[in-house]
């Protein structure tokens, strides 16, 4: 039984590979943070929005980078979060928060399209909680907690976009109609260890699944949640371990979710259509570049963002370069795993007969003596 357990422990405890970097795209973009990106097909170019500037870049693959769409219409000081294509409408999803300051004390947070072809702006639609009146509160009304985070779209145009201070998820419909979509008790079901840095951020990275479904990671507990799109109903995918300040997320071709966070890259994969899962392989990632976002481009190749988040948070830095860098996967630790999995499935079989038979013979000579 010891080499039972000692085996259960080999599969479970996935020491963290060193990152086996590819391509490496370094634009330039004097102050810009980007928190976030997404990939465009249709360019082959990424799309990178800032958190100082209310504008959106395009990123060649050899790192030129261009302005797609400034949008001086937004309210100051506001920034460019989540990021997400509308491949059959061709429109560009971006999520928008302004965090209160001094100067201007009340959050805004409002999801904002624009289409790709003319780059105009579809629609900006505010993103209140039910008690707010309007998106920009006085000081002398109450003012909830919420922080446009991520956003997903599903195959019928609806966005779904994550509110990282409130826990909850917004729904905003094709015309741009939107509302509170999910409140489930579930998200706020698990301990949050408030010694962290990142303890006040819940639900972050969102992506959209064909079989009907939204995952979900929530930064300060390190769970994934599968939430259904048709009524909001959540449910904690059980996992072999937590993802420690899981941030972005994004889904392969041939279905591997992709978690990152400041530290790490997490690869998971599900079997029984993400009821549970388990992490097979996870990257170590450059710290000081401070990964928040990660996508899937040509060829199920994986690029993480650097854009060194913290420094602009803290308002201490001027850095003009900004990197994206292609992660290639360990694929040996994919396979190994689940081989792992079946030789311990087998020698649990194995390991269970042997203690019956044990007990067989045990009851037979009591009977013969």
């Amino acid at each position: 039984m010891k080499s039972f357990f000692a085996l259960l422990i080999s599969v479970s405890f996935i020491i963290a590979s060193a990152a086996k970097t590819g391509h490496v795209i370094t634009f330039r973009s004097p102050s810009l943070y980007p928190e976030s990106f997404t990939w465009d097909p249709k360019s082959h170019n990424f799309i990178i929005g800032g958190t100082r500037h209310q504008k959106l870049l395009s990123i060649s693959e050899s790192g030129v980078a261009e302005t797609l769409i400034s949008d001086t219409d937004l309210p100051q000081n506001s920034s460019f979060l989540g990021l997400a294509i509308d491949r059959r409408r061709n429109r560009l999803l971006a999520c928008i928060h302004r965090t209160p300051t001094a100067t201007h004390p009340s959050p805004f947070n409002a999801l904002a399209a624009y289409d790709l072809k003319s780059h105009r702006r579809i629609f900006l639609t505010p993103l209140l909680d039910k008690n707010d009146q309007n998106p920009i509160a006085t000081v002398t009304e109450i003012i909830h907690p919420a922080a446009a985070n991520d956003v997903a779209v599903d195959s019928s145009g609806n966005a779904y976009v994550t509110n990282s201070d409130g826990d909850f998820i917004w729904k905003v419909n094709i015309d741009g109609e939107g509302a509170i979509f999910s409140r489930s008790e579930v998200f706020k079901s698990h301990p949050v260890d408030l010694t962290v840095d990142y303890h006040k951020c819940g639900l972050n990275g969102v992506v959209f699944i064909s079989d009907g479904y939204l995952l979900v990671v929530q930064s300060n507990t390190g769970k994934l949640y599968k939430v259904n799109v048709n009524d909001g109903t959540a449910k904690t995918v059980n996992l072999d371990k937590d993802l420690t300040a899981g941030d972005g997320i994004a889904v392969r071709s041939d279905g591997v979710v992709l978690v990152v966070s400041q530290h790490k890259l997490y690869y998971i994969k599900s079997e029984n259509k993400w009821d549970e899962g388990v992490v097979f392989d996870e990257t170590t990632l450059d710290v000081e570049g401070f990964a928040t976002a990660v996508v899937v481009g040509n060829r199920k190749r994986v690029y993480v963002l650097y854009g060194h988040l913290m420094e602009g948070i803290m308002g201490n830095g001027n850095t003009e370069e900004f990197s994206i860098v292609e992660i290639e996967e360990n694929e040996d630790k994919e396979d190994n795993i689940w081989l792992f999995v079946l030789v311990g499935f087998g020698l649990t079989y194995f390991l269970f007969w042997r203690f019956q038979m044990r007990r067989l013979v045990q009851n037979m000579d009591k009977r013969v003596a």
